[in-house]
């Protein structure tokens, strides 16, 4: 019969999540990442039941480890990658997994083209991944329902073993599109079951794209002009309209260009420049992109359905 003493124990949680060292994760998080607050709640309720599942196995309270494989859905340039590498610190830093190590894979990592040429492959990776996370992007191109014959199939089927009877030492994250992830699954009902976490990432808003390109251009040394501001902030209006539109990578790709072209401004000139000059962006650099200049005066319309800016 149980100790009643023992049953009493008290267990300081709050310590546990301070020796855990986790906080100093989600506030990377927080500094890295502007926006996404339902991503970054997902998080943290994931990782207080982790966190809470140690305690119970401390306490004697033996169940079996929760399965951790997770499905990451959204577009281009919304911070999946990165919120991949701060879940891997966690669980390690949990002892979910062996090593803080994130492999990230495409559907050219894993599937061969020819026969005998996939298994070999796609081991090649799991065996990289073992003991950490394993991040394949754009998963759904594994699966080619138009080609029976496609050596997909096969990478499809050693990862649902992997996942089943290795998910004590890895961690399977599969992302890309909400709308293919889930055809994906559809078609894949295997892959469906072992996937605990499903968290969706959504796109940027007007606002937080500024943000977030103030802070790049910020981490870099440059800084904008008031008329710059205005200028980049009408970029990115046209910009999102636009079908091929990555959030925050394409805002990194735009900055990288201006750079370019406030360096042959500079360049041009010919005359000396002072620290100032060479750290302040023009209007002028920005409204020489092809954004304005093939990209007809929007309404509004299209963006502020995607945006939800007015």
């Amino acid at each position: 019969m149980d100790d009643p003493q023992t049953n009493k124990e008290m267990l300081d949680v709050a310590q546990a999540f301070k020796d855990s060292n986790i906080q100093e994760i989600l506030n990377e998080l927080d500094r890295e990442l502007v926006g996404l607050q339902s991503v970054k709640t997902r998080i943290r309720e994931i990782a207080a039941y982790l966190l809470v599942d140690r305690l119970r196995r401390g306490a004697g309270l033996e169940a079996e480890r929760p399965v951790l494989h997770m499905s990451f859905t959204g577009r281009p340039g919304t911070g999946k990658t990165t919120v991949a590498m701060r879940m891997a610190q966690i669980l390690h830093r949990l002892g979910y997994i062996r090593r803080d190590h994130l492999v990230v894979a495409t559907r050219d990592d894993l599937v061969g083209q020819y026969v005998g040429h996939t298994a070999p492959k796609t081991k090649e990776v799991l065996k990289k991944a073992m003991g950490g996370v394993l991040f394949i992007d754009e998963a759904y191109y594994l699966y080619r329902r138009e080609n029976e014959r496609d050596y997909g199939q096969e990478t499809i089927e050693i990862l649902l073993q992997a996942m089943e009877n290795q998910r004590e030492d890895l961690v399977v994250i599969l992302a890309g599109y909400k709308d293919r992830m889930e055809e994906f699954f559809h078609s894949n009902p295997g892959m469906r079951s072992r996937v605990a976490h499903h968290l969706d990432f959504p796109d940027f808003t007007l606002d937080e794209l500024m943000q977030i390109a103030e802070l790049m251009v910020a981490q870099q040394r440059y800084c904008f002009d008031e008329k710059a501001r205005e200028a980049f902030r009408e970029y990115i209006r046209r910009r999102i309209a636009l079908p091929d539109f990555a959030n925050a990578r394409s805002i990194r790709n735009a900055i990288d260009r201006i750079k370019l072209r406030q360096a042959n401004r500079l360049y041009s000139g010919g005359a000396t420049v002072t620290k100032d000059d060479l750290a302040r962006i023009d209007a002028a650099d920005i409204l020489k992109s092809r954004v304005f200049l093939e990209t007809p005066e929007l309404d509004g319309s299209e963006d502020a359905a995607r945006t939800g800016q007015p």
